[in-house]
């Protein structure tokens, strides 16, 4: 019974997560807010859904009542995320919401499915993150000074990736994290924040000077050799690319976007032959099986699991993604290949898409080219950090290392990127603000032009009163 059970579940997680991906896509095509409302109410429900479902196949198979605990405790903090954002951000994007909790809950179920422990600290983090979360919207929409920080954005995300490059602990042979008090802390996850914010300060006037772009681009080379000679090559990538992006965007110069592209892939093959942990990756990723044993056993076993899978999964505690060194926080792709299937899978890229297109949909209508290079670069940089993981699963691309977010295991990574989404929120509350505030305007000329009208029409009126 237990294996039937298994068994359907895995298709009725495909079409629950298809259903939810086809909406999150439909929804950009309605114009009434009501009808929007009404496909984000359903897609709380196909979340619920799948997590009961989930929850309900790895208790099965595990017999542990932690399970059902941690079911609930996870399902009772999405319902509460959802209540509060409703009560105190009314103007906030209910889709961009519901693609956090999305995303959320695949990275509980996969977890719970791995590694219980690491899930409840996961979960944790999470929490932790959220409340941090709930005030910055508050303060993007209070703070008019943030365009004014440029040289201490500047200053201390230079200072934290220094710090790991001196102090850092040497993780398989990078230096990316400071450990302090039993816990292991990330600086690069939320340097990339301040970076962003560093970048729009200089970039966002108009009247910028071709001396303050020599500038910026050499402060932002110093960040990503930094990260270089700490081997955090993912990052490092991040990084560049969100600058050329920026760069271009603000600039509107296609010779700059072609110019760092070309300086980029030139980094690149100068830093293959500098640097001997370069070479193995690209060794590694060009042919795995002649390094099995060494750096191309994680790779070879990631592909055995996304083969395995197929494209229905073998279902949830059916498959053995545990045989891949660090599954939980670099290989979790290739874990939900495994067991949920490849169509599964394609549908997560499709959420993380739909995300991306609500940020550049926020990014193009907000007024103020501040906040637009920030909404735009924060964007960017989810995006290709999904495409770096995904693109190194599954070998289209060498391996960097780099987590999916909120989906894998990491508390610097959730934790930054949650931050990352609430600030993207209180940009769109903002340019909900700014609409409203349009739509004020136009009323009162409006009013105003009537009033005008009236008196017009009055003197005219006394006048023809006059003569007669």
């Amino acid at each position: 019974m237990i294996n039937l059970i298994v068994t359907l579940s895995k298709y009725l997680l495909l079409i629950l997560i298809a259903l939810y991906t086809l909406e999150s896509f439909i929804v950009f095509g309605y114009r009434y807010e009501e009808d929007k409302r009404y496909i984000l109410k359903k897609q709380l429900m196909l979340i619920f859904f799948m997590d009961f479902m989930a929850f309900l196949v790895i208790f099965l198979k595990k017999q542990e009542l932690e399970i059902i605990y941690f079911f609930i405790v996870q399902l009772l903090y999405f319902i509460a995320v959802q209540i509060l954002y409703r009560i105190f951000y009314k103007n906030s994007s209910l889709l961009l919401l519901n693609h956090t909790c999305m995303l959320l809950s695949i990275g509980f179920i996969m977890l719970a499915r791995l590694d219980m422990e690491s899930a409840v600290r996961q979960f944790e983090i999470v929490v932790i993150a959220t409340i941090i979360a709930m005030v910055i919207p508050v303060m993007i929409h209070k703070f008019r000074f943030l365009n004014k920080w440029t040289w201490f954005y500047a200053v201390v995300g230079l200072l934290l990736l220094l710090t790991v490059l001196v102090l850092g602990k040497n993780v398989n042979g990078a230096k990316i994290n400071i450990s302090f008090g039993g816990f292991a802390f990330q600086p690069s996850e939320f340097v990339k924040i301040i970076f962003v914010f560093f970048v729009a300060c200089r970039l966002y006037k108009k009247k910028t000077e071709f001396r303050d772009y020599v500038i910026t681009t050499a402060i932002a080379a110093v960040y990503v050799l930094i990260l270089v000679l700490s081997r955090d090559l993912g990052s490092a990538v991040v990084f560049f690319i969100t600058y050329v992006v920026m760069l271009y965007v603000a600039t509107k110069k296609p010779l700059y976007l072609f110019a760092g592209l070309g300086s980029g892939s030139l980094a690149a093959v100068v830093a293959y032959f500098l640097f001997s942990h370069v070479r193995q990756r690209v060794i590694a990723w060009k042919d795995p099986f002649s390094v099995y044993q060494s750096s191309g056993y994680q790779i070879v076993q990631g592909l055995f699991a996304i083969g395995t899978g197929g494209w229905f999964g073998m279902g949830l505690c059916q498959g053995s993604p545990n045989m891949i060194p660090f599954v939980k926080q670099d290989y979790m792709f290739a874990a939900i290949c495994e067991e949920l299937g490849g169509l599964f899978a394609m549908c997560l890229i499709l959420i993380c898409m739909s995300l991306f297109v609500l940020v550049v949909n926020i990014s193009l209508q907000i007024k103020r080219p501040f906040y637009k290079l920030i909404a735009l670069g924060l964007g960017t940089e989810y995006a290709f950090q999904v495409f770096l993981t995904i693109g190194g699963v599954t070998k289209f691309i060498p391996m960097t290392g780099i987590t999916l977010p909120l989906v894998s295991y990491g508390g610097s990574s959730v934790l930054s990127t949650i931050i990352m989404l609430a600030i993207i929120q209180g940009l769109y509350i903002l340019r909900e603000d700014e609409d409203d505030e349009l739509e004020r305007q136009k009323r009162r000329a409006a009013q105003m032009a009537r009033r005008e009208a009236q008196r017009t029409a009055g003197e005219a009126h006394r006048k023809k009163s006059t003569r007669g």
